[in-house]
């Protein structure tokens, strides 16, 4: 793996312009095919000291427990958008108390009672996207704009639709790089990291909810079925917009 775009700037609070972060994510994605995930977070560690952190769903909090295990200075956020399952926070609290983490609770700028006087009752119900891009996207942008790269928990076997995410690359529409050191964990992979490392799992994936996203919007799945065919089901809909 090359070493030649893996440190930072002198000053470590200085942010790389959008050309260079095309360079980095164009080179570094070719340096880290083949790479374990671990080496996945520590470059980025390195790369972006005080400008990287992590985005976790609690789900399955493999990845926040990784990256805690290689780079513990990381940030962890977490999209608190108040529609979220109980069991979803209690995970979230689980880990948190578990491995000693920080998260960082990024919530709207609305509560769910201004959105309603707003927009009217139930906006996920009669539109989606909108609500998705209120409760989530806009919250997690603004969070970015302190930050050079983002590392998040996309997996293929996870979503098929996402085959051709690179490991690395550059949000155009955002200014930051994205890294994915998970992308190309099996559900075999994620199972036994779980296990090895007694990882927290929110226990909703064993009542048959592989994908959890808000209540309202997540449904459980038939075995054998795509994982995320249980969120917003009957909406025409598959993704929240974080990661398009």
């Amino acid at each position: 793996m090359s070493t030649t775009i893996v440190q930072a700037h002198a000053h470590p609070h200085e942010r790389y312009s959008a050309d260079e972060l095309r360079v980095i994510a164009r080179v570094a994605d070719a340096d880290l095919q083949g790479a374990r995930a671990r080496d996945i977070v520590r470059w980025a560690a390195e790369a972006f000291r005080g400008r990287v952190l992590i985005s976790q769903s609690m789900a399955n909090t493999a990845l926040a427990h990784l990256v805690h295990s290689v780079a513990p200075e990381i940030p962890v956020a977490f999209l608190d958008t108040g529609y979220h399952f109980p069991q979803t926070l209690a995970t979230r609290d689980d880990l948190a108390q578990r491995i000693g983490l920080p998260i960082i609770d990024v919530r709207p700028r609305q509560s769910i009672a201004e959105q309603d006087a707003e927009h009217g009752v139930d906006l996920w119900r009669r539109d989606p996207d909108l609500c998705c891009r209120l409760r989530k996207v806009e919250p997690m942008e603004e969070l970015l704009l302190g930050y050079d790269a983002w590392i998040s928990g996309l997996r293929i076997s996870a979503a098929p639709h996402r085959a051709g995410t690179p490991i690395v690359s550059f949000d155009e529409d955002r200014g930051v790089l994205k890294v994915n050191p998970l992308l190309h964990w099996s559900d075999t992979d994620l199972l036994a990291y779980t296990l090895e490392s007694d990882v927290p799992v929110n226990p909703l994936v064993y009542d048959g909810y592989p994908s959890i996203g808000c209540a309202p919007c997540t449904h459980p799945v038939a075995d054998g079925d795509d994982p995320r065919s249980g969120r917003w089901r009957g909406l025409g809909k598959t993704e929240c917009g974080l990661h398009r």
